[in-house]
C-alpha cells in the first residue's frame, strides 16, 4: 500500500482538514502519515478557535513520518503561520525525490482567516520551489499574486503561469468560484508551458472539504505513479461524486 504524508490541521466538525484527507486517501487505497499543524475548532458557519502547534513539533512529526520510509508522496494543507511554513519546507526533501501537492488554505469557507500575511509571503518564497502541484481556487491564487480574481479562462491560465513562475512546478487552477457556465473547467498549467483543461457538470451543491479531497486524491494518485495529468482527472472525478452525495 502506497502512503501520503499528510500535513495539516484539524477540522473539529469532520468536514475538512485532516479527516478529510483520510477519508479521500482511504477511498484511493492509500495510508495516511501525519503531521498537525493545528487544531481548530469550526462548523460549517463559523471558526471559533484556533490553536497553533509549535512550528519545533510540526518539524519533528514530519522527520519521523519521513523516517518510516513509506512516504511516497506529501499533501500540505492549513499552515497558518510563516515559523511552520519555513518548518515544513526545511524539513523536507526536494519534489524531485517526493512530490508535493500543496493547498494553499488561506481561509475557511465561512470567513475565518487560517494564514496570516506573513505566511503567505513566506508559502510563496519557500514552498512554492518545493510544489510538484499548486491547488489553489480563483481567489486563494489572486490573494498570492496580490491580483484581481480572474474573471475569464485566459485570467485563469494567465494567473497559473504567474504562479508556475514563481516556482511551482504546476498549477492545477480551480474554476468552481467562476459562475455563468454550465461546466465547471479547471486549467493545469505546467513550467513547460502546457495547459490541460479539465471539466465536470456544475453543481448546486456545497461541501467544506473539497479543497482537501481533489489535493489529497491527487497526491495518492501521484504515490500510485500516475502520471499527473491522470491523477488530476481521477481526483475531480471523485470530488464530483462527493458534491453529488447527500450532505
Amino acid at each position: 500500500m502506497t502512503a501520503v504524508l499528510v500535513i495539516a490541521g484539524t477540522d473539529s466538525s469532520g468536514g475538512a482538514g485532516l479527516a478529510r484527507d483520510v477519508a479521500t486517501l482511504t477511498r484511493f487505497g492509500a495510508e495516511t502519515l501525519c503531521a498537525v499543524t493545528a487544531v481548530t475548532a469550526q462548523t460549517d458557519r463559523e471558526v471559533t478557535a484556533i490553536e497553533l502547534l509549535p512550528a519545533a513539533v510540526v518539524q519533528a512529526q514530519i522527520s519521523a513520518a519521513l523516517a518510516t520510509g513509506r512516504a511516497a508522496a506529501v499533501k500540505v494543507g492549513m499552515l497558518g503561520d510563516r515559523e511552520i511554513v519555513a518548518a515544513v519546507a526545511g524539513a523536507l526533501p526536494p519534489r524531485e525525490r517526493l512530490p508535493l501537492v500543496l493547498d494553499p488554505v488561506l481561509a475557511a469557507t465561512s470567513g475565518g482567516s487560517l494564514l496570516d500575511a506573513a505566511g503567505r509571503a513566506a508559502l510563496t518564497a519557500l514552498l512554492l520551489p518545493r510544489t510538484t502541484l499548486l491547488t489553489p481556487n480563483i481567489p486563494e491564487a489572486a490573494a498570492l499574486l496580490g491580483l484581481a480574481p480572474a474573471s475569464s479562462d485566459e485570467e485563469l491560465v494567465g494567473q497559473g503561469r504567474a504562479l508556475c513562475a514563481l516556482g511551482a512546478a504546476a498549477v492545477l487552477m480551480k474554476g468552481g468560484h467562476a459562475s455563468g457556465a454550465a461546466q465547471a473547467a479547471d486549467w493545469l498549467v505546467t513550467q513547460e508551458g502546457t495547459v490541460r483543461k479539465f471539466t465536470a457538470p456544475r453543481l448546486p451543491a456545497q461541501r467544506r472539504g473539497t479543497g482537501c479531497a481533489l489535493a489529497s486524491g491527487i497526491a495518492a494518485g501521484l504515490a500510485a505513479r500516475l502520471p499527473l495529468e491522470a491523477a488530476c482527472q481521477r481526483a475531480k472525478e471523485y470530488v464530483t461524486e462527493l458534491l453529488q452525495q447527500p450532505a
